[in-house]
């Protein structure tokens, strides 16, 4: 039997690009303006881990105190689900030293533009408070202390998960004459059934809750990392889309799926809801933290079926518009802390309640930011990396 001298990486670099997934691209920039929406949020909510912030005083900050943390349960889980889907194509496409260059350029140049560029612009304000307080400090010594990332933490994490993926591949591969992984993409399959999905909730369910008990921080200093807490669902999802990619999941999720998936996330919500405050500020290893764990997780599963239901089935296709948001999704979510902060303090002198600002700065700030970002993208080499 003949058997192919070509190494597996050579063999790799020709393996073909799957077809464009529109509805994907369509769910990357919802996701986005969510982003945007989310910290607008945060900027007049009680929560203020945010550039600019001014919480409100009125009842409305509870309502968006409420749209952070339904936010945060799902939707940065299905930023590395959607993530992780595309890893295992590139990799075979590049082979691995050129894949990990390109994402070194793609996700770390933009990294450390925001820590040396922008994040000096977007804590200006707060460096000047503290000077104003009686806080005598050199800039250099505030820019030091106060070391973070911002929203980039997102490509912080993404980046170690691929890499961490590449060489759980170079392991795999080692163990073996035969490639790791098949190159191509696999025909479409169906994904995952109702038991799948149940277990996999429960598992990621006990996981984070034990995960919790034994790392009950809220935040990383120095890398970062605002909700350490959810650090198991971003690598499980990941995990998931990466499977995805393998196994040929990219069909149309079923419509009944969907409507399941949505109906259980209202319910959950729903039971939620009055012991919301309870659960939320529940010690680590309480039952009221498992209980606030199950929610996110169940919430989570119900909300990325319904909204991948949604979109494989109606939004499956892009125009001269679509095309031009998901071009410059990316870039929108390196920079929209610009457009944010600097619209919190044109809004600062105007007196209404938290919900009635939080509706003009996100009208205002939603399509400001792709203008900045197509404005940026502009600018010669800036697409290579945005």
């Amino acid at each position: 039997m003949a058997h192919s001298t070509r190494p597996p990486e050579t063999a790799a670099r020709t393996a073909p690009r799957r077809p464009r997934l529109h509805f994907v691209d369509n769910i990357r920039v919802a996701l986005t303006v969510l982003v945007v929406l989310h910290h607008v949020a945060v900027t007049y909510g009680t929560f203020g881990l945010w550039f600019y912030s001014e919480p409100a005083t009125d009842p409305s900050a509870a309502a968006l105190d409420l749209f952070v943390v339904a936010n945060q349960a799902y939707f940065m889980g299905l930023f590395f689900l959607i993530s992780g889907f595309f890893v295992p194509g590139s990799l075979d496409r590049k082979g691995p030293r050129p894949f990990l260059r390109d994402r070194l350029v793609r996700l770390g140049v933009p990294l450390l533009g925001f820590l040396l560029f922008l994040r000096p612009l977007l804590t200006t304000g707060t460096y000047e408070d503290l000077r104003a307080a009686g806080h005598d400090m050199p800039y250099w010594f505030f820019y030091l202390v106060s070391w973070d990332p911002g929203p980039l933490w997102f490509v912080e994490v993404l980046l170690a998960l691929t890499i961490g993926y590449v060489l759980l591949r170079r392991v795999r591969a080692g163990r073996t004459a035969a490639p790791a992984e098949p190159a191509g993409p696999p025909a479409p399959r169906p994904g995952p059934g109702p038991l799948a999905v149940i277990g996999f909730v429960v598992a990621l369910t006990l996981i984070t809750y034990l995960w919790r008990s034994v790392n009950p921080a809220v935040y990383w200093p120095v890398v970062g990392l605002p909700s350490p807490g959810f650090l198991p669902q971003y690598i499980a999802l990941f995990a998931v889309g990466v499977l995805a990619a393998r196994r040929g999941w990219t069909g149309r999720v079923p419509a009944a799926a969907g409507w399941t998936g949505l109906a259980v996330a209202v319910a959950g919500t729903l039971v939620f809801l009055p012991f919301a405050r309870q659960l939320l500020e529940a010690a680590p290893g309480s039952w009221q933290s498992l209980a606030n764990a199950a929610w996110e997780n169940v919430f989570a599963a119900g909300m990325i079926t319904a909204l991948l239901a949604l979109f494989s089935a109606r939004l499956n296709r892009q125009g001269r518009l679509g095309r031009f948001l998901s071009d410059n999704a990316f870039a929108v979510y390196v920079l929209h802390p610009l457009v944010l902060v600097a619209a919190g303090y044109a809004l600062s002198g105007w007196q209404a309640i938290g919900i009635a600002k939080f509706a003009v700065a996100a009208l205002i700030c939603v399509p400001l930011c792709w203008a900045l970002a197509a404005l940026v993208r502009g600018i010669p080499y800036a697409r290579r990396v945005l």
